[in-house]
């Protein structure tokens, strides 16, 4: 049952609330990587490469501003954010044949 951190009282609730966070997550994620690939898609057709230096640094940029908006670890979560965008631009350039 979803509960706020505060109303766990063992720590069968709170493992039982962070796998159901992590699995929202995933949902998530995997509507993020839906505009990774039409982003593919579109880039193909426009002609721009896969690695828009300007664009991932506004994508850092706006991950770090956002988990310290939350109250997280700006940095942390920027790096989390490379990850992923590598990751992303990796797909795009195999999806454009730039590899």
């Amino acid at each position: 049952m979803a509960k706020t951190a505060e109303d766990c009282t063992t720590m069968a609730e709170i493992r039982e609330n962070i796998d159901r966070v992590d699995q929202a997550l995933m949902a998530l994620f995997e509507e993020r990587w839906s505009f990774i690939r039409r982003a593919a898609e579109i880039k193909a057709g426009l002609g721009i490469p896969a690695d828009v230096p300007v664009r991932v640094k506004e994508v850092r940029d706006n991950a770090n501003r956002n988990a310290q908006a939350h109250g997280l670890d700006g940095d942390f979560y920027e790096g989390i954010w490379a990850q992923l965008i590598q990751h992303a631009i990796a797909y795009e350039k195999a999806e454009l044949g730039e590899d």
